[in-house]
């Protein structure tokens, strides 16, 4: 089936918001979601931003990250080159000759990430994967003071790649990781206020900062809303690919539906309503093993003050900490409507504890 792509998901997928400075995307999320949410969208001191729908007394908590990889300025040079850091986990095969965007209080100055050419390495030079050191950022600037004219040291900076269509239902992108889950704890929560659901428990959505270094955002958003249940939201390794051996790494396909995840970081009850909510919704659905806690905002929510009933939700992704990421958005809408579904099933009486 052909999809288009929704402008409040394509916005937030343009958006540069890497770890510690989220603002391009949370704007994003203030301008699409605001309408929705009792009181508005609100904010907090380590940048995350919280929609609100319903009254209840208890409360589910929906957290999606809205950080994404890449890079801090550490140096410049007495030629005008910006040697850097990375923000979050990277590939450093993936590093020379990238286009980057540097997040400046100016605006964005363009580069490229540069190396020695393959013909000036000797054969051994050749097989090796580049250091972080042994990248610079080429700004075009021609001496240290140029580029200090342009740069300051701490400027974040991020891949500069477009959203691209591959498919009548997948697209290419930077962050998909995890504005895709940033984008399906809002949308949800957009449409529970567009149709006026039905809801025991008060719906929090919140677009975590700082996942990719720590999931520290979360961390504080859990500990000030306090809720009965979490569900975290991010995306999961699509392993439908050449040479991806599925005995290590399990069988998740794009286009067959979101990821519920079991194991100890999961709540058991909370994932059989998951599961339950998406056969009686008809939603296709995918079942991922996490033998240890996860590196998404549920290994955080589940720890929060006394403990918190947890699940997690994984969109397939192909390539992810890449500059271009791949997602079916078959599987978005599906987790979308997965999250409505498990808001509404909600009731005061239920009991997750086991």
């Amino acid at each position: 089936m052909d999809r288009e792509i929704d402008e409040f998901l394509l916005e937030l997928l343009r958006s540069r918001s890497p770890t510690g400075s989220e603002r391009e995307a949370a704007d994003v999320v203030e301008k699409y979601v605001g309408a929705a949410s009792v009181g508005g969208v609100r904010r907090d001191v380590l940048g995350n931003r919280y929609a609100v729908y319903g009254s209840g007394d208890k409360t589910l908590m929906l957290a999606g990250h809205m950080d994404e990889i890449g890079f801090i300025v550490s140096y410049i040079d007495d030629d005008g080159f910006l040697f850097f850091e990375q923000l979050g986990g990277h590939d450093n095969v993936m590093l020379p000759g990238r286009r980057v965007a540097v997040i400046t209080k100016n605006g964005y100055v363009y580069g490229v990430t540069g190396k020695r050419a393959v013909h000036l390495m000797d054969a051994k030079e050749r097989k090796e994967v580049p250091e972080t050191h042994q990248v610079w950022i080429d700004v075009g600037a021609q001496s240290r003071a140029d580029a200090e004219k342009l740069v300051r040291i701490g400027d974040p900076v991020v891949y500069d790649t477009a959203v691209r269509r591959l498919s009548p239902t997948r697209y290419a992108a930077r962050a998909f990781d995890d504005r895709a889950g940033c984008y399906c704890v809002f949308e949800a929560l957009r449409r529970l206020s567009r149709d006026s659901a039905k809801t025991d428990y008060r719906v929090v959505s919140v677009a975590t900062t700082q996942e990719e270094i720590g999931t520290r955002g979360a961390l504080t958003a859990a500990y000030g809303i306090d809720p009965q249940v979490g569900l975290a939201v991010d995306v999961d390794h699509a392993t439908d690919f050449p040479t991806c051996d599925r005995r290590r790494f399990g069988h998740i396909r794009l286009g067959k539906g979101p990821v519920i995840s079991r194991g100890p970081n999961i709540n058991p009850k909370v994932f059989e309503r998951l599961a339950e909510c998406a056969e009686r919704e008809g939603i296709p659905y995918q079942i991922g093993a996490e033998s240890r806690p996860t590196g998404t905002d549920a290994r955080v929510i589940q720890m929060t003050r006394g403990g918190v009933a947890t699940g997690l939700l994984g969109i397939p992704l192909r390539y992810m900490h890449t500059p271009s990421e791949v997602a079916d958005l078959d599987d978005i809408e599906g987790c979308v409507r997965l999250i409505a579904a498990f808001a509404k099933s909600l009731k005061n009486s239920d009991d997750f504890s086991f």
